[in-house]
């Protein structure tokens, strides 16, 4: 069988890939080894933790906040197993969704280990044991990334576990040792805090979420202390060993000092690499760097002309929507479109709570490339809806150019800032000034005032409210 393009994984970036190629008229076919579409995002990463993350700051609410508005709730508790089983119905409801846009699309799935044969033609391996080879004249990686690890940690994937394994566990951790204190341990390492877990982060840099700004990761850090999660930050772990249903991690501080850990679990939550097992890139010559990422050119396309890579498996932040913007981009591409993407407007997003999100460069980045600015901070606590709530932790500061007032930087910790941080991508895109953000009239009492009055306040230094 012969298409025009054939995309090999069926994550967020492949199957949007897919869709867009098949809009613009290209005869389509994509390769998943798994039984289901939707690669890790749908399976084990982003959407199965936000149904965890969800159901934990239900219960959270029930046993720390309802009393406050009122409301009596004898002696709340959870079924464990019922959570589970609700987010293994969110999981299947959303991938059955991609296997419906695929055959809405008209794209041909194949399941099964897709292989190149050639720049052109990929070997599909089915569970089965049989095997069929396609031709496609565009070929698309989009295979993702797997979590990654330490030299001496074994992972047993029992009780020292990947982030794959703490959305299945089959109880609560008593005391949950994270390694790594980045977005995916502290997301997973804030389920279980909320669920009664003792939750301890450690993290070699000197601040939690080290890519994000320093203020980001103070307030984040300042408010999860408050909910009683512990933190280790400064610390190298050295060794993790299991003894029965014992964990214990060794670390030295920045004193040189031995600090040992003693946990039921411990998530190992150090980054992920690129997923190109299998592929046989090296039989066609396709390069990679040295981090093992396929490498590509402005259009991400690899040094063999027919071939394309996108996502994960490419350099650049690992996140979902960079993922699809780049599938998109190169869908486009190949029907002669001029697509384009602005890396520096993806937004990077924490949905803990509250949630933390950013986008643009942060404080140190405009320090370090000698960009003189100017910055406006605005508390969420000093709005009437984060008090009505009870939300009022966090911030809202805007980063903008000291002589032209154009919007360099945007970073928020609070309630619903995943969904807030898209003002001000959209923002940058036309590259408003923080006047023009301040003067665009903001809904009250919403949560939105914030980036109005931090906006106003990196502007001309008078904020409305505070």
């Amino acid at each position: 069988m012969k298409y025009d393009i054939i995309v090999i994984g069926s994550g967020p970036g492949g199957y949007i890939s897919a869709v867009r190629a098949s809009q613009l008229g290209k005869k389509v076919a994509i390769i998943e080894k798994y039984s289901t579409l939707g690669g890790t995002c749908l399976n084990v990463g982003c959407i199965p933790s936000k149904a965890l993350l969800d159901s934990s700051h239900h219960y959270y609410d029930a046993v720390h906040h309802f009393e406050e508005h009122g409301i009596s709730v004898q002696n709340p508790s959870f079924d464990f197993g019922k959570i589970v089983e609700r987010k293994a119905k969110v999981v299947e409801t959303t991938t059955g969704g991609i296997k419906y846009l695929m055959d809405k699309n008209k794209i041909d799935v194949y399941e099964g280990l897709g292989s190149f044969q050639d720049a052109t033609h990929v070997k599909v391996s089915k569970n089965d044991g049989t095997s069929a080879i396609i031709e496609g004249t565009n070929i698309i990686i989009a295979t993702g990334s797997k979590p990654s690890t330490l030299p001496f940690i074994s992972l047993d994937k029992e009780r020292i576990i990947t982030s794959t394994e703490a959305l299945k566990l089959p109880e609560v951790p008593k005391h949950l040792i994270v390694i790594g204190g980045g977005v995916i341990g502290l997301e997973l390492g804030s389920v279980y805090k909320r669920l009664g877990a003792d939750v301890t982060v450690i993290e070699y840099m000197d601040k939690i979420v080290p890519g994000m700004d320093t203020d980001v990761s103070k307030e984040l850090q300042k408010v999860f202390k408050k909910q009683g999660i512990k933190f280790a930050t400064s610390h190298k772990v050295t060794s993790v060993k299991r003894s029965g249903n014992t964990v214990v991690v060794k670390a030295t501080d920045k004193k040189d000092r031995e600090i040992e850990f003693s946990g039921d679990y411990c998530l190992v939550s150090v980054g992920r690499k690129a997923y190109t097992e299998g592929l046989g890139l090296e039989k066609i010559g396709v390069e990679v760097n040295e981090r093992g990422q396929v490498s590509v050119n402005d259009h991400l396309q690899t040094n063999i002309d027919s071939i394309y890579a996108i996502g994960d498996v490419v350099k650049g932040a690992m996140l979902a929507h960079k993922a699809e913007e780049e599938g998109v981009v190169v869908a486009e591409y190949l029907a002669g479109e001029k697509p384009h993407i602005n890396y520096n407007l993806i937004p990077g997003i924490v949905y803990t709570w509250p949630e933390a999100a950013a986008v643009g460069m942060t404080e140190d980045e405009l320090k370090e490339a000698k960009i003189d600015y100017k910055a406006g901070k605005f508390s969420m606590r000093a709005l009437g809806r984060s008090r009505a709530s009870g939300d009022i932790d966090g911030f809202v500061k805007v980063l903008a150019d000291k002589k032209t007032d154009e919007i360099l930087g945007v970073h928020m910790v609070g309630a619903r800032v995943a969904d807030l941080i898209m003002e001000a991508a959209v923002a940058m895109e036309f590259r408003a000034s923080a006047e023009d953000l301040a003067r665009i009239c903001h809904g009250h009492p919403t949560y939105s005032e914030a980036v109005k009055e931090a906006a106003k306040a990196a502007w001309d230094g008078k904020p409305l409210n505070a």
